[in-house]
Formats: structure tokens, sequence, C-alpha cells
């Protein structure tokens, strides 16, 4: 049975070793005053962590010290609770990122699961996360082989396969990208890299993508537009170059109380005008896509503005007119 002694040196040990993983080296001085101990323990602790299998190497200095290197095999891993719940979620989530690591992850969340204490699981088993949605899926290596190009600065070359190009047409030379970011959004993985060829900035589904080798030059890395990633991805998905923003904005008055327009209206602002009439200020990436998306609320609309909206409006009319009529031939 584990006596007060032995499970204070095992807390001991576990703070020694987030410790040494927060910082590359740490004096014994400095080790010792914050575990509330002499430099001859943290002496001991550091041998029993060798012990275990933790590559604890010590530093040359005028005071000394010790720093935490990689190992040729992996040692037991300790977590304090908050890490080990945290580790929990994290594989839970992971089954739903595409990331082809579903099957590891399930495992690895069996694993830990059945190391930890009872309190613990608990929590963990109250944790009902499911991912809404299919999540499209990726090579592991070509998200390992783009991450790795993304820290080191190289030009990456591939065949991308894009849906609306017909299955027999002519190849296309490979795309040289230099690429900056690999985003996870709406279960997918995007790369957003800078074509040179285009001088301008690119998105590319990472699941489309066929790497080629060798990857090209080094490049010097540049910030994307606004430096926020995933404003700048957002941005794009609207069909816009700057910023998030939808590219055509409208706004009419709908013959709705607010209450039936409100769950509806996306990132759009409603404001109630009148009982039963509701004001909505909405965008999309098109003046055709917005009226056909305001037209769905099956009411009588006034359009406020912009004279483009009521021009989509009048096409729109015309195109259901046109097939209400050929359906009677």
């Amino acid at each position: 049975m584990p006596t007060a002694s032995s499970t204070v040196t095992s807390g001991r040990l576990l703070s020694l070793l987030s410790l040494l993983q927060v910082r590359r080296d740490w004096s014994g001085s400095l080790l010792a005053d914050r575990l509330g101990v002499s430099e001859r323990t943290v002496r001991r602790d550091v041998d029993r962590l060798r012990e275990l299998g933790y590559p604890v190497q010590a530093v040359k200095g005028p005071e000394g010290g010790y720093r935490l290197e990689a190992g040729s095999q992996m040692p037991p891993l300790l977590f304090d609770e908050e890490q080990a719940v945290a580790l929990a979620v994290a594989l839970r989530i992971a089954v739903g990122t595409g990331a082809g690591i579903e099957e590891a992850a399930a495992r690895a969340l069996a694993t830990v699961r059945q190391v930890m204490p009872s309190r613990l699981r608990q929590r963990v088993d109250l944790l009902d996360i499911t991912a809404a949605g299919r999540a499209t899926q990726v090579d592991t290596d070509v998200l390992v082989a783009l991450s790795s190009a993304i820290r080191s600065a190289e030009e990456v070359r591939f065949d991308y396969a894009s849906p609306s190009r017909p299955a027999d047409a002519e190849p296309r030379p490979p795309r040289r990208v230099r690429p900056h970011h690999l985003v996870a959004r709406g279960g997918r993985w995007y790369l957003v890299g800078w074509d040179a060829a285009r001088e301008d900035w690119r998105t590319y589904r990472a699941d489309r993508m066929t790497l080629r080798t060798p990857s090209g030059p080094r490049f010097t890395p540049r910030e994307v537009p606004g430096g926020d990633v995933g404003a700048f991805l957002a941005a794009r998905f609207k069909g816009s170059t700057t910023a998030d923003v939808w590219p055509c904005r409208g706004e009419v008055v709908l013959d709705l109380p607010i209450e039936a327009v409100a769950p509806f209206a996306g990132d759009g602002v409603v404001e109630e005008v009148a009982p039963g009439r509701t004001r909505l200020l909405s965008g999309s990436w098109s003046w055709a896509a917005l009226a056909a998306g305001l037209a769905r609320f099956d009411a009588e609309i006034e359009v406020v503005g912009p004279p483009e909206l009521r021009a989509a409006f009048a096409a729109l009319a015309g195109r259901a007119s046109r097939a209400s009529a050929a359906g009677k031939r």
C-alpha cells in the first residue's frame, strides 16, 4: 500500500517532470526553489526519472542544471488530472478531424482511460461528444508532409484534382505553391499558400492534393492579409478578397414577425420595425444568391437597397416565370 512519503515523492516527480517540459534548461537551485526541496533531493528525483526512462541530461555551466531531451523510446507518460482530462477530450474530438487517425485515437483513448483513477474515468465517461457531419478523409502522410514544408518554408509541388475539370482533359503541370498554413475547417483540411506565378494567395483542399517529390526551393514566409488566417479563410469562403464580409450585402423588410426570421438569418442582422414586420440586413457571395436566399422566407419582401439587389430579384422572377411556363408545354 502506498505510504504518505511515496505519495509525496510521486507528486514531486510529476511536478519535476512538468517543469522540465515547459522550458529547455533548468538550474538545480531554481528547480529546488520551485519544488521546495534541497538540491540533493532534486538530484535524487532526477535519477528516479532516468530510471523510469526519461532522458534527463546534465547541463554544464557555472550553476549546472538539467535538460529533458528526446529519447530513443517512449517512456511512461505522466499527466496531472487536468492534462489527463484534456487529452481524453482531444482524443474524442480527433475521431472527427478527417486526419486519418481515427482508429489510433480510439485505441489511445482506451489506453488512457484504462489507467485513469476512477474519479477521472467517471468525468471522462460523462463527456458525450458527437462529431456533427462527416469529415473528409485525408492521408495522414499528406498532412505531415505539408506541415513539414510549412515549418521548413519549402515550396511544394502537387497535382490537384479539381471536380470542375473533365476527367479526359489534358493533364496540367504540377502546381507550385509556397505553403504557409494548414487549417481544419468544417470537417476538411485546407492549405493556404502563396502562388508566386499568380502573385496571389490560394486555398487548396488537402484531400485533393497529390504531392510530388522532391519539394521546391526555400522561401521567405509572408503574412496573410489581415494577419489572421482564420479570418482570411472565412473571407475567401464568402467570396471576399479583403475583409471577412460578404461581397454582396442588401437590406429588405419581410412581412414576418422577428421570431420567424431570426433563427434563419445566419450572420445577418434582424430588427423589428413593426408588429409582424422585420428588417433584415444580409449578405451572400453574389446578388443572385442573396435574392434566392431571401426568397426562401416565403413572405412579401420590400427591398430597401441597393439597386443591385432589386435587379437580382427581377432576374430571379424572370427565371421563375420561364420555368413555370416551360412546365405547361
